[in-house]
């Protein structure tokens, strides 16, 4: 969807009447039902303006195709500026323009696509913005079938038109060649040299033709796409299936074509513990149905499974590419019925109703992904919903897909192939946090390793030593202690401390399952959620403790950081027993969550000495 498309003349003559601005805000709040910031809207100004002198060129065909905010399907993404005619051959071709008013821009250390500016009234770290016009046009080559059929040419370039090059400044350095031998920079004194690069495209005007198709085409993987998935998926370790996971696969395939074929909306809900291979299952039918020519998106709230995929998947020339294949759960508010054929939703138990960073935005992510797409996939553990906003229940996807007019498959998991492959451990896990009040029971078992230590000093030093074989040997804890939002990105300083024991929290800006320094800090849960190590060691906060023979949750020891139990003070002060139960599923379910990473095993530390000497009492060595 494009906020405004015109041709180059007509572009000009708007304008002069200024009156292009307050098109676009108008458009966006009919489509979107929310306005934009006052900042945004001086940014078009700003930028219009400027493209209006690069566009008062002859050399440009007075009928190219000018098109401003594209949004890119099923994202929040936008693309600034379009520009789109013939080239000499006479085969459609698009210009992507990235436009930054950007005035300084430094580097990021050893990151290829990383940099920091003044941007959104701070300095914050954002994507460099040639990997940024990049990945825009990635999208539009991997995904749009016009482009694909007609073999549209699509150009990026960025032009940082307040940027002027200066001693030590870096937008050009060689670390961001790879995306910017792809997507030239054209900076304040480069007009001349930003036309030629539009002139040696567009030959042809073509009365915004190109732009319309693209904007009415379908979603589909390109072949380059689907062969590079296949290729990069077969034979990793960490998605290969067995068993019951291969029926669920084939059994979601089949009803994902009679879907495809009969044009009726199908969910499939498939229910399985910590360690059944419900991630596994889900990236394999990713890369499946991509393969087959399917348009498919794997959705998750957490960004950490994602990240960690995405990172298992890439290849240097695929990295944008697989990036498309991941989204967020909340990506969907605005979705056009059936835009996809499929969308395998891993973690389902975390989505909510509202989306966007102040909650405001759309009303069921559950039903909004059901709208999406033909058919559905939700992998599901009900006991692992860990937030008071987290809504993915089996009952909440019915009546979802009821409202949607979807046929309802159920499929579970039950073989643990975590843990050991124990399924006891599992059992033992639910009786020890009390989650199952009718069992009682003892952990013995030669293929785990379990041990509770008295200090957290030497859970550090045994998970280290673990770590050295293949970097996979993480330390996790419950989220008892406060973060420090100035120190985010500081490894250095020491969130987390116990007597004379001091760590870090997981840095905001590394993928701790896979940045060696990460075995230096403490991950929470929601880095560590959807994920397996070979060994966690798990430190137990002063929300759960033991008195009386009962497990005892606590939520006013949790950090004022951690916005799991956002609200539940006030709730307890009106329902005292509404909060209570909320706030015990929900740390439990945490710890059941952190107890529950390790493949070979876990390593317990308690603040509570009750709860260590409890948890010891229940194992037999």
């Amino acid at each position: 969807m494009f906020l405004y498309i015109n041709t180059k003349k007509g572009f000009l003559e708007d304008v002069k009447k200024s009156s292009i601005a307050y098109d676009i805000e108008e458009e966006f709040f009919f489509n979107f039902k929310r306005n934009i910031s006052r900042s945004e809207i001086n940014s078009w100004r700003s930028s219009i303006y400027f493209m209006s002198k690069i566009l008062q060129c002859k050399e440009i065909p007075e009928n190219a195709g000018i098109a401003l905010e594209y949004c890119i399907p099923q994202t929040s993404k936008r693309i600034d500026f379009m520009i789109s005619g013939y080239d000499v051959y006479g085969l459609p071709c698009i210009i992507v323009v990235e436009l930054k008013q950007w005035t300084r821009v430094k580097a990021v250390k050893e990151s290829d696509s990383l940099i920091e500016t003044y941007t959104g009234g701070r300095i914050q770290r954002v994507v460099h913005p040639s990997y940024q016009a990049w990945s825009y046009a990635s999208f539009l080559k991997d995904y749009n079938m016009y482009i694909q059929d007609n073999r549209a040419g699509v150009f990026p370039c960025v032009c940082m038109y307040n940027y002027a090059y200066f001693k030590g400044d870096c937008v050009n350095s060689v670390q961001f060649n790879d995306y910017i031998s792809e997507s030239p920079v054209f900076s304040k004194g480069q007009e001349n040299d930003f036309r030629e690069f539009i002139c040696s495209h567009i030959v042809k005007g073509d009365s915004c033709a190109v732009i319309e198709q693209i904007e009415h085409s379908k979603i589909r993987p390109s072949k380059r796409l689907q062969d590079s998935v296949d290729r990069m998926i077969r034979g990793k370790r960490e998605f290969i299936m067995v068993d019951e996971q291969r029926t669920v696969f084939e059994n979601i395939l089949d009803i994902a074509e009679k879907s495809y074929q009969s044009d009726r909306k199908s969910t499939v809900i498939v229910e399985g513990g910590a360690g059944t291979g419900k991630s596994i299952i889900a990236v394999n039918l990713v890369a499946e149905l991509t393969k087959k020519g399917k348009s498919v998106r794997y959705v998750s709230k957490n960004t950490a499974p994602r990240t960690v995929y995405m990172k298992l998947l890439k290849g240097s020339k695929d990295k944008n590419s697989i990036e498309n294949l991941f989204s967020g759960s909340g990506n969907y508010t605005q979705s056009v019925n059936n835009t996809f054929d499929v969308i395998v939703t891993d973690e389902a138990h975390r989505l909510t109703s509202k989306s966007g960073i102040f909650h405001d935005l759309g009303k069921n992510q559950i039903q909004e992904i059901i709208h999406a797409c033909r058919c559905s996939a939700f992998f599901i553990d009900e006991r692992q919903r860990i937030t008071i906003g987290d809504i993915g229940t089996v009952s909440e996807i019915e009546k979802s897909a009821h409202a949607e007019n979807s046929e309802v498959t159920h499929m579970k998991l039950v073989s643990q192939f975590r843990c050991g492959g124990n399924q006891n451990y599992i059992a033992w896990v639910d009786s020890i946090l009390q989650i199952d009040k009718d069992k009682n029971l003892k952990f013995l078992s030669e293929d785990y390793d379990l041990r509770v230590f008295d200090s957290p000093e030497e859970l550090r030093q045994l998970i280290t030593e673990k770590n050295r074989f293949g970097n996979r040997s993480r330390i996790m804890g419950g989220y008892c202690w406060n973060r420090n939002k100035y120190e985010k990105n500081n490894p250095d300083f020491c969130n987390v401390e116990i007597g004379d024991f001091r760590m870090s929290w997981n840095i905001e800006n590394s993928v701790f399952a896979f940045d060696k320094d990460s075995i230096n800090q403490i991950g929470c849960i929601h880095v560590v959620q959807g994920l397996e190590f070979d060994y966690a060691g798990v430190i137990i906060g002063d929300d759960l403790r033991f008195e009386d023979g009962r497990v005892i949750v606590d939520f006013n020891k949790r950090a004022d950081t951690d916005k799991s139990l956002h609200g539940i003070k006030k709730m307890y002060r009106e329902n005292p027993e509404k909060a209570m139960s909320i706030a015990e599923e929900l740390i439990k379910n945490t710890y059941r969550v952190l107890l529950t990473r390790g493949i070979k095993g876990c390593y317990i530390y308690c603040t509570d000495k009750m709860l260590s000497d409890y948890i010891k009492e229940n194992i037999s060595y």
